[in-house]
């Protein structure tokens, strides 16, 4: 696969690498990364071992509790300078909230966003991502919990509504494939799931990845570009996640896709480039599923 998806200049945007970067050859790089706050005019000062490909939409994946992740987050989106942020975070009238003068308070602009109430991880994390390109456009790519619960019980398509065509959502995916996301989801539920509710569990992801590629349709066409797009690392697979639905969408925008990982990146992962930290110590995800609480469907 070509890495944009599409034609390329030749010309990249130079990123310093730390931690392991897998992107057709691997790089052995330093410590954390820079802040938001840092000017993009330093980052030329920066050992540049690394670059990121000039592309209509940057797909930057994460773990979305790893600080780590996030940081590098940042830094990427200031060496890009995109003209728009697509959030998987936000729904659109969330995005629509942001002004300047809130983007600067990290405090105002959480309380404005609901950010706590709808369960993300600590706000100071995602935070720089919004001020290190302070002048880009923020869209959200986010869909209501309505139209989530539409898709587990009507399929994608009949809940994004009438572009579902456009991206791919008419079309059954390969038996294979679909039995691939079926485990994957119930090895994400801790195998707690029924068997006859992954189907579902596969259709609210294709929604959400269909919401995000519309989204960056959308903030490419009301800017020009480029569009960075900030997103959990499911969502950044080039094989079935947003890249392969906005190759369907919208063939004539190039697309790059980093996924962030935690462990071991293999050189089969599914992203145009791979950025592999150290796993976050956490409390057992599966305990969420105890028969007591049951499991969580967000």
């Amino acid at each position: 696969m070509d890495p944009a998806h599409g034609s390329s200049d030749g010309r990249g945007v130079s990123l310093r690498p730390f931690s392991v970067l897998v992107a057709k050859r691997e790089w052995l790089g330093g410590a954390a990364g820079l802040l938001a706050g840092v000017a993009a005019a330093l980052l030329p000062a920066l050992a540049a071992e690394a670059d990121l490909p000039q592309a209509d939409v940057v797909i930057l994946g994460e773990v979305h509790d790893n600080p780590d992740h996030h940081a590098w987050q940042a830094e990427a989106i200031a060496a890009i300078a995109p003209s728009a942020l697509v959030f998987e975070m936000l729904l659109p009238e969330q995005a629509a909230v942001v002004t300047p003068d809130l983007r600067a308070d990290v405090e105002a602009l959480g309380a404005a966003l609901g950010w706590e109430a709808r369960g993300w991880p600590d706000f100071a994390m995602y935070h720089p991502l919004f001020v290190a390109a302070a002048d880009a456009a923020v869209f959200g790519g986010d869909v209501p919990s309505s139209t989530v619960r539409r898709a587990l019980d009507e399929g994608a398509a009949a809940a994004f509504g009438p572009e579902a065509g456009r991206y791919g959502l008419t079309q059954p995916l390969p038996e294979q494939e679909q039995a691939a996301r079926e485990d994957m989801q119930a090895r994400a539920h801790c195998d707690a799931l029924p068997a006859d509710l992954l189907p579902g569990m596969v259709e609210a992801q294709r929604l959400r990845d269909a919401a995000l590629a519309r989204a960056a349709v959308k903030a490419h066409a009301a800017t020009g570009g480029p569009v960075v797009v900030i997103a959990g690392t499911g969502h950044a697979r080039t094989d079935w996640g947003m890249p392969a639905v906005l190759a369907v969408a919208a063939p004539e925008l190039t697309v790059f896709s980093v996924g962030q990982i935690e462990g071991r990146a293999g050189p089969d992962a599914p992203f145009d480039m791979t950025r592999a930290t150290e796993p976050q110590l956490r409390d057992d995800p599966c305990a969420a599923f105890s028969p007591e609480q049951g499991p969580a469907l967000r």
